[in-house]
């Protein structure tokens, strides 16, 4: 969506849109079509589904754009811009296409340079916490970045040290690539209907590989000292997230577990606002994560402003600094000692992580931006490697009309 609202306010000679088609070939979208389906899901992302009808409006000009791209609309209009631009970039920064490389080869034989934004490496670093078939397309994925990308964007440090290796064995380890952060917007919030005492969060879909199962130990826990009066009544915990997959045993405890029932309560998927508003409130983002690419959770509620305690790794280290109180994601007495310290009122060590967080700064688009537009740049402006023998829309900016 931050690439879509970036390239969507430049000019028509700056920025083409395409789609791919079901037979994998890609084509030109209009940008008025574009520029709508932007703005109803931002809607709907914003303020929920229901919002002034924004979902049945991104379904509506969804299926228009699919409907174009049966007849064969647009794929014309993409060889003739590529024919004339010659210093074009394909820019695809989903995941969703790179399955599938010949549609992207055909691109570049015709004179496109393309870019991929590659997200984590984590199914084929983790694959017990992946499902069995997104193994392989992840390694197709990777096989697909090296023999055809002109260079490459990742959101992390530690993202581009895990795919580094993967490219060596591909002989492409010299891909120019860039480090760009995610950014975080401040969201706009409504007047929250919040719990009316202090609460903690966890925020990401319900999956094995973000440890929830921990975090729902350490509750029934607490709320079993608290009945054999060892201990004071457990805080709240809001679970925010879809249910994901491998996770029948988070489920059951969520859905079966006596002893959970009023401490935890799980709230779904609410709108981007509703969840803003949430995390800001919190005592404290919990996020006992086992790998992540980059941990956007932990940026945006450091950006809200809300204390983190997080997994000591690499990549959350890297997003969150001095600031978070990292634990071990498997040692479940101290994330019990940690929850319940930030519980206490006026609590020391949440106090300590607030006079922290004055250092922070929260990563910008503006900046993420700046660092791939020097990727670019080199790309269209060093020789082009020979080619080798993705309905989700997809952006080709042409570097030329922006360097004109």
């Amino acid at each position: 969506m931050a690439y879509a609202r970036r390239w969507i306010g430049e000019s028509p000679l700056v920025c083409s849109f395409a789609a791919q088609s079901a037979w994998g070939w890609f084509g030109l979208v209009p940008r008025d079509l574009v520029a709508a389906l932007i703005e109803a899901l931002d809607q709907t992302w914003m303020f929920g589904p229901d919002s002034s009808g924004a979902l049945r409006r991104a379904r509506r000009i969804a299926a228009a754009l699919h409907a174009r791209l049966a007849i064969g609309t647009g794929r014309a209009g993409l060889q003739t811009l590529l024919e004339r631009n010659r210093r074009t970039v394909f820019l695809l920064v989903s995941h969703r296409s790179l399955e599938s490389e010949a549609p992207i080869a055909a691109l570049r034989r015709a004179g496109a340079r393309f870019v991929p934004l590659i997200h984590d490496l984590i199914p084929l670093t983790h694959p017990e916490y992946s499902r069995t078939r997104q193994v392989a397309r992840h390694a197709q994925r990777v096989a697909t970045t090296a023999a055809q990308a002109d260079g490459i964007i990742v959101n992390s440090g530690f993202t581009a040290a895990t795919l580094l290796p993967r490219l060596a064995r591909h002989g492409r380890a010299d891909l120019p690539m860039a480090v760009a952060p995610l950014g975080v917007d401040m969201p706009r919030m409504p007047a929250p209907l919040l719990p009316p005492e202090p609460y903690f969060v966890c925020l990401g879909t319900i999956e094995p590989r973000k440890n929830h199962l921990l975090l729902l130990h350490v509750w029934r826990e607490l709320a079993g000292r608290a009945r054999e009066g060892a201990g004071l009544p457990p805080p709240k915990l809001l679970v925010i997230g879809r249910r994901g997959w491998m996770n029948r045993n988070v489920v059951d405890l969520l859905e079966r577990c006596d002893a959970l029932r009023g401490p935890v309560q799980e709230i779904g998927t609410p709108s981007d606002s509703q969840v803003a508003s949430l995390v800001a409130n919190a005592t404290a983002l919990l996020f006992p994560s086992f790998v992540e690419g980059y941990g956007l959770p932990v940026a945006e509620a450091l950006a809200l402003g809300t204390p983190v305690i997080c997994s000591d790794t690499a990549p959350l280290r890297e997003v969150g600094g001095d600031v978070p109180d990292y634990l071990d994601p498997l040692d479940g007495p101290a994330w019990r000692s940690m929850i319940e310290a930030y519980a206490e009122p006026g609590s020391p060590l949440r106090a300590a992580q607030r006079d922290r967080l004055r250092r922070w700064s929260r990563p910008s688009w503006s900046d993420h931006f700046d660092q791939v537009d020097i990727l670019l740049d080199r790309v269209v402006g060093a020789p082009r490697p020979l080619p080798c023998p993705l309905p989700q829309p997809e952006i080709v900016p042409d570097r030329e009309a922006s360097l004109a």
